[in-house]
């Protein structure tokens, strides 16, 4: 089974998980709605790529943290998305959960699959004395001080420092994907953490840049909205060229990141896809 096939069986059996006997029906399907139809899965994506690379020799557990990593994602999206936050109204090219099942249901939603993304991992038999330092990998990636709770938190502050704020925001579950995929191998995590957080900072900036420069139709969510909101923005900060070139030098950070593997050709291909995936259309014709 290809990689894609591999994180989408993992999600279903997930989601499967929250559905059993006495489920409330409208929160299991507003779960389901937040998950499926895929995203990219750019960060289960890193986290198998890493596992394989590290020699992985079980699929059970890289699948289940792969599953929980895009989990986490898929429920801060949730989160993101309620009036309280950004307000948006679609979300990979659809209504977004609080528009679809309400503001009370989106909550649920989105807490009901960060609690599933743990319990995705703990229900793994084998390997485990792998379970609880990826546990920690994980759960450090989406609280305090530096998870994507904490990085949602830096929009309510007076002031943000852009770097923290990317890292924790975006940064830390790219971070936890790679090393994840190397705990879940029973490989050292050393070298690929930094891999990790070059990604997380490259992919804050895309996302920056499309809010910029893209239109819904091309990205699904509406855009504008770090203006419209007075979010820090690198696009604020450095102005549209000046992004261009910052991500072009992540990218490049990102590849010379990979430690010695035997498959970092394939990292490498991965990570110049997605930049060429993530460039909004506009800016990719004017370079071409």
């Amino acid at each position: 089974m290809d990689t894609v096939g591999r994180i989408e069986r993992a999600l279903h059996a997930a989601l499967d998980l929250a559905e059993g006997t006495g489920s409330p029906p409208r929160l299991a399907e507003a779960m389901r709605h937040a998950v499926f139809p895929q995203g990219a899965r750019v960060r289960p994506r890193l986290c198998l790529a890493v596992a394989g690379a590290c020699g992985s020799d079980d699929q059970a557990l890289p699948d289940a943290a792969a599953a929980a990593i895009e989990l986490l994602h898929c429920a801060s999206l949730v989160h993101d998305d309620l009036p309280c936050f950004d307000d948006a109204a679609t979300r990979r090219g659809k209504p977004s959960v609080h528009r679809a099942f309400g503001e009370p249901l989106a909550v649920l939603a989105g807490d009901a699959l960060i609690v599933l993304a743990f319990q995705a991992v703990a229900q793994v038999a084998c390997a485990p004395q792998r379970i609880v330092p990826l546990t920690l990998v994980i759960a450090r990636s989406v609280g305090m001080p530096a998870g994507i709770v904490a990085g949602q938190a830096w929009e309510c502050e007076p002031k943000a420092d852009l770097r923290e704020y990317h890292r924790a925001k975006t940064g830390s579950l790219f971070s936890a994907a790679a090393v994840a995929g190397a705990v879940a191998a029973g490989a050292s995590p050393d070298g690929w953490r930094q891999l990790g957080e070059t990604l997380g900072e490259a992919y804050q900036v895309a996302d920056d840049l499309r809010d910029a420069a893209s239109d819904e139709d091309e990205i699904g969510k509406p855009t504008a909205r770090d203006a419209a909101l007075g979010r820090p923005s690198v696009v604020a900060a450095l102005g549209i060229p000046g992004t261009v070139a910052h991500l072009e030098r992540l990218v490049a950070r990102a590849i010379d990141a990979i430690p010695p593997c035997a498959r970092a050709d394939e990292l490498r291909a991965l990570i110049a896809s997605e930049a060429r995936r993530l460039m909004p259309r506009r800016l990719a014709r004017s370079a071409a």
